[in-house]
C-alpha cells in the first residue's frame, strides 16, 4: 500500500480550483452572515454564544476519539480561564483543564507562531498523568518507533484492519519542521482552505503517540480563527465532525491512501464547516431564549442556588426538575430546595407540571409568561 506521504512530490498538495470555488464561496458567505449576527449582539450575548461554541468544540473533539467529557465541567473550566462571572460553576478534572487550555491557547492566541514547543505543551496538557489508558506513551515530544510502526487500526485482536500507517519516527523532525514553516508562512491560499490542508497534513504525519486527532482539530480551529480574524469562537467544527464521524474517518483514509490531489478532502471539509455554521445559527436561538428569560427574571433577584439551577435547566438538563434534583444541583438540603422552589413558583419563573404527589415536577416558564416585576409578590 502506498500512502500519500510516500508520493514523490509530497507534500505538494493540489486541488481542482473550479470544483472548490463554489463550496468555498458559499461557506465564506455563510461565515460572514453568522459573524454579522454576532456583531449585532450585546457583550453578554456574545460572551454566551462564544462560551457555548467553545464548550461544544472541546466536548465534541474529545467525543470523536471516544473521550466523554462532562459539558458542565468544560463550560466551568472555560468560564474560569476567561474570567467570566458565570453562576453555578463546578469543579473540573485535570483532563478537562488540559484540553481546555489547549483549545483556548489555539483560538485566543491564533496570531502567535505555532512551534514544536507549543505543540509539546498542548500534548502535555492533554495527558497530565502521562499514560494513555493502559499503554505508556511519550508525552510532550514526538513519538518514537519503540512500540513499532504507528498504525490506525480497527477490529478485534487477530483480525485488525489497518486503515493507515504513519511515517516512521525518524522522519518526524523534518516532516514537522516543514509543516510548521508552511503554517507560519504567508500564502495567497484562502485561510479556510489552509485550515483543511493543515488538518489533513498534521494527522497524516501523526507525530504523537496519542492525541493527534484532538491536536489536529485544535490546529484547524487556530486556522479558522485566523480566517475569522477574531479570538472568540462562534461555531464548532468538531460538533459537525462528530455528527458524521464515520464519514470523517472515511474521508481521511481515502485522502491518506490517495494521491496529492486532495480535492475530495477539501470539498468534504468545506461542506462540514458549512453544516457547523448552520448548526451554530440554530444555537443562537437558544442563546436569545436564555437572555430573554434572564431579562424577565432580573428585576426580582434570585439567590445563588436558584440562579445556578436555572442555568442548568437552560443548558443540557434532562427531564424535569424535582425537589431531590434541585437539592443535588444546588448542594443543599431538601427543605432548602423546597423553599427555593416555592419562591420560584411564586415569581412565576417555574411552573408545576400536571402530575402531583411523588411525581411532582417543575419546568421553566416561557419568558413571555413570567409576570412583570410590578405584579410579582
Amino acid at each position: 500500500m502506498t500512502y500519500i506521504y510516500q508520493r514523490p512530490r509530497w507534500p505538494d498538495f493540489t486541488w481542482d480550483s473550479d470544483a472548490v470555488a463554489g463550496p468555498l464561496a458559499a461557506v465564506r458567505h455563510k461565515q460572514g452572515k453568522h459573524l454579522g449576527k454576532i456583531e449585532a449582539l450585546g457583550f453578554e450575548l456574545r460572551t454566551e454564544a462564544s462560551l457555548t461554541a467553545l464548550t461544544d468544540e472541546v466536548v465534541k473533539s474529545s467525543a470523536i476519539e471516544g473521550e466523554n467529557l462532562d459539558p458542565n465541567e468544560v463550560r466551568s473550566s472555560i468560564a474560569r480561564k476567561l474570567g467570566l462571572d458565570v453562576a453555578g460553576l463546578v469543579k473540573s478534572g485535570r483532563e478537562v483543564e488540559g484540553v481546555v487550555e489547549m483549545m483556548l491557547d489555539a483560538t485566543r492566541n491564533f496570531d502567535q507562531p505555532l512551534t514544536a514547543e507549543r505543540l509539546f505543551g498542548w500534548h502535555a496538557a492533554l495527558f497530565p498523568t502521562g499514560p494513555s489508558g493502559l499503554h505508556r506513551i511519550t508525552v510532550g515530544a514526538w513519538r518514537t518507533d519503540e512500540a513499532g510502526p504507528m498504525r490506525v487500526v480497527s477490529g478485534p485482536i487477530g483480525k485488525e484492519r489497518v486503515h493507515y500507517q504513519a511515517p516512521e519516527a525518524g522522519r518526524l523532525h523534518g516532516e514537522m519542521e516543514r509543516f510548521l514553516q508552511w503554517f507560519a508562512g504567508r500564502s495567497a491560499t484562502d485561510p479556510v482552505l489552509r485550515a483543511a490542508i493543515a488538518h489533513l497534513w498534521f494527522v497524516t504525519i501523526h507525530p504523537f503517540d496519542d492525541g493527534n486527532g484532538r491536536v489536529g482539530r485544535a490546529i484547524s480551529e487556530m486556522a479558522l480563527a485566523r480566517a475569522d480574524a477574531t479570538k472568540d469562537r462562534f461555531y464548532s467544527m468538531s460538533s459537525a465532525i462528530e455528527a458524521e464521524r464515520r464519514e470523517y474517518y472515511s474521508q481521511l483514509e481515502s485522502a491518506q491512501r490517495g494521491g496529492l490531489d486532495i480535492t475530495g478532502w477539501i470539498t468534504w471539509f468545506l461542506g462540514c464547516l458549512d453544516r457547523a455554521i448552520q448548526e451554530a445559527d440554530k444555537t443562537l436561538g437558544s442563546v436569545f431564549h436564555k437572555a430573554k428569560l434572564w431579562q424577565r427574571i432580573h428585576p426580582s433577584p434570585v439567590n445563588g442556588r436558584q440562579r445556578a439551577v436555572i442555568n442548568r435547566m437552560l443548558d443540557e438538563f434532562k427531564g424535569n426538575l424535582t425537589t431531590s434534583k434541585y437539592a443535588k444541583l444546588a448542594h443543599c438540603s431538601t427543605d432548602t430546595a423546597l423553599r427555593d422552589i416555592r419562591e420560584l413558583l411564586e415569581l412565576g419563573i417555574i411552573v408545576k407540571n400536571p402530575a402531583g404527589g411523588r411525581s411532582t415536577s417543575y419546568r421553566l416558564n416561557e419568558p413571555d409568561e413570567i409576570p412583570p416585576a410590578s405584579v410579582r409578590p
